[in-house]
């Protein structure tokens, strides 16, 4: 006991002997702490806690709230003994802190700056990503065509690199890309040889004059007229969609019902293919997502009779589109043929004069044999214009070409990629530009 309070009374004197430093300081208007020194003085006969805990209050009372009034070492208290803390003298000015630092600390600090009232700086690299802008919708494009441009004009470019000279040889390989990127043996051949001519009667002996020249003329065949969907003066809008089974038919549907509803318009589905397994349930779905009406018979009723009730439904709904789904069949199969061939009697005969447009879906990805469906289904229920899809994922996109060159069908949507606004009207300028332009 009798060490205990030897310690405490040295304990109190030291605690009273910097309470004496602190107001000889005060006295000097150095410095004014919350809490007087003469309470730490008057509580030196207290409990040593007590002492401790208000000297304690006294040196944190003196400290400096904000940054612009610190103090110097010479403009410091004097600090507690050595149990207590240990201060490092410096004769360095006090630092001054500029707006730009206490900006910086806003950052990082939300409760300063919630408290100042400050707006909070961006952090680093976020004004930059903010800047950075989707990709547009020609970026995305010839990001599609990507396959399809290493394929022909990679090709073509390379071919060029590797003669000095324009001549027979050239031409004959220069031929055979075009006819191996599915640009179509008989235009190929065209192609070829107008390029002949125009070599004989102009200067074209350079890379550049040719590729242009090629480029212009593919422009051309696919600049014919009618590559827009025609709608009739009045509704509704009837499409009767065909195409082999795989070809992404009922997904063609249910993205171009999402452009007539997502422009304000009344769409009523009708589930023709009464063939496939679960067809009528994911035209339904597809209907559930784009905000479209389904008119849906059991499986494997008569397709025509589903026709006509959809028909009837929209003339009385006053439905502003209706798209019309099909059995997906081998074009080879006469039968089947048939029975699209009815179907669009049975459109005719509701409302006369239609479908007003039948819409054959293609897969880019299947080159020549593409060209062959299209030749079939056009002489059975008269296409008026080809989906091409999956254009993303082929190197065979010069089908394009072929398609409007030999059959003389136009193209008036193409897809790009899975996501809802990849289906896309056909441009041609637009089409062409994406598939010479490598950036």
């Amino acid at each position: 006991m009798g060490l205990f309070k030897r310690k405490q009374d040295k304990r109190a004197e030291e605690i009273t002997a910097w309470a004496k430093a602190y107001l000889e300081e005060k006295a000097q208007g150095r410095a004014v702490p919350a809490v007087e020194a003469e309470a730490l003085m008057g509580e030196a006969s207290e409990p040593l806690e007590k002492v401790e805990v208000a000297a304690e209050s006294a040196a944190a009372a003196s400290m400096p709230v904000r940054a612009d009034e610190r103090l110097s070492a010479q403009q410091r208290m004097p600090a507690l003994p050595p149990e207590e803390a240990t201060v490092v003298p410096t004769d360095e000015p006090p630092a001054e802190t500029t707006a730009a630092e206490e900006g910086a600390k806003a950052v990082v600090e939300p409760g300063v700056t919630a408290k100042l009232g400050l707006e909070p700086t961006p952090a680093v690299g976020e004004e930059a990503q903010a800047e950075r802008t989707a990709p547009t919708l020609f970026e995305r494009l010839r990001s599609g065509l990507s396959k399809t441009r290493d394929g022909f004009i990679g090709r073509m470019d390379r071919l060029f690199s590797s003669r000095e000279k324009i001549d027979g040889a050239v031409l004959e390989e220069l031929e055979q890309i075009l006819i191996e990127s599915d640009i179509g043996v008989q235009h190929s051949m065209a192609l070829i040889g107008k390029l002949e001519e125009a070599i004989k009667t102009r200067d074209l002996d350079r890379p550049a004059l040719i590729k242009g020249y090629i480029r212009n003329e593919i422009l051309g065949v696919l600049s014919a007229d009618g590559h827009q969907l025609k709608r009739p003066a009045s509704d509704p809008f009837v499409i009767m969609v065909v195409g082999v089974n795989g070809v992404g038919k009922t997904t063609t549907i249910g993205k171009l019902a999402r452009r007539f509803t997502q422009a304000g318009e009344a769409v009523l589905l009708a589930a023709g293919d009464t063939f496939r397994a679960a067809a009528a349930e994911q035209l339904e779905i597809w209907g559930g997502r784009v905000g479209a009406d389904v008119i849906r018979h059991q499986s494997g009723s008569d397709p025509s009779a589903v026709i006509f009730d959809a028909l009837k439904a929209a003339e009385s709904r006053k439905a502003g589109v209706v798209i019309a789904d099909t059995a997906g069949r081998l074009h080879t199969k006469v039968n089947l043929m048939e029975e699209l061939k009815k179907m669009k009697r049975v459109m005719d005969k509701v409302i006369p004069g239609t479908p007003h447009e039948v819409l054959l879906v293609l897969d880019a990805t299947t080159g020549q044999n593409a060209l062959s469906q299209a030749r079939i289904f056009n002489e059975a229920v008269g296409v008026t214009g080809i989906v091409l899809t999956k254009l993303d994922g082929t190197a065979k996109g010069g089908i394009v070409t072929a398609i409007v060159g030999e059959l003389g069908l136009p193209v008036k949507l193409i897809g790009i990629g899975e996501g809802m606004e990849d289906l896309r009207d056909f441009d041609p300028e637009e089409f062409v530009r994406a598939l010479f332009e490598a950036s």
